[in-house]
């Protein structure tokens, strides 16, 4: 399931990750939280991936400094590591800065590293997901006080290479939000995309009254699958996505 990122909460959602078959384990480095279900626990392995990870992007700001700060796209950089080439790739299709997309990146990155690992994948962080399946799933949508969070859930098959599910919320947590979207939910093959895009879309729904027009913002970025916003008692949906009841 898939609460808004960078949520500082207790993260009780995660109560609800299980997949008959996969093993689950929780890898944190320092502000990275990671929750994994895989064939086996790859701890070691993922606690190595994220630790090089957050090394090249920590090289790569104290280069760049606006790289961690900007709020708008910043130009391609085709000497950059790939999680930060990645980054600024969605955060310029999304039309928001790189950071908007980290924690769908990362999710990413250790998530094709560990398909030589694993049948299926899947990564929770901060709210964000990657997903390598053989077998449907459904995620359940976190909204905060909506009476529509944990109600509603998205089915997800295998028909695609990999899958994001991200969310942001101008409600919940203390992600930097322009909108009052209490769930703005992409879905996308590629996490980081997704992510930004989650981003974009909840700054463009600053009520109940902006639902459609963020999602008809959401229609026109190439590569995104779908989306759902929420707001309080009201739900709207755009893409080629199925929800489900919870």
């Amino acid at each position: 399931m898939t609460p808004p990122k960078n949520s500082q909460q207790p993260r009780t959602y995660r109560t609800r990750m299980a997949r008959f078959g996969l093993v689950g384990f929780r890898v944190p480095v320092k502000e990275i939280d990671l929750m994994i279900l895989a064939d086996q626990d790859l701890s070691r392995e993922v606690r190595s991936l994220v630790i090089q990870e957050r090394q090249q992007l920590e090289a790569y700001g104290q280069k760049h400094p606006e790289f961690f700060t900007t709020l708008t796209p910043l130009p391609p950089d085709p000497y950059a590591p790939p999680l930060v080439r990645n980054m600024i790739s969605a955060g310029a299709a999304a039309g928001v800065g790189p950071m908007a997309a980290v924690a769908g990146a990362i999710a990413a990155r250790v998530g094709e590293a560990l398909r030589a690992f694993s049948d299926e994948v899947i990564i929770e962080n901060g709210g964000d997901i990657f997903m390598y399946l053989k077998h449907p799933a459904t995620v359940s949508l976190f909204a905060g006080r909506s009476p529509l969070s944990h109600k509603v859930g998205l089915k997800i098959y295998p028909d695609r290479e990999t899958w994001g599910v991200c969310t942001s919320s101008g409600t919940v947590g203390p992600s930097l939000s322009f909108g009052r979207a209490d769930a703005a939910c992409v879905v996308a093959g590629d996490a980081a995309l997704a992510d930004a895009c989650a981003t974009e879309l909840g700054n463009r729904v600053p009520d109940a009254s902006g639902v459609n027009k963020g999602l008809e913002w959401l229609e026109g970025i190439p590569g995104i699958i779908g989306g759902v916003v929420i707001v309080g008692e009201h739900l709207g949906a755009w893409g080629h996505i199925e929800l489900v009841p919870l």
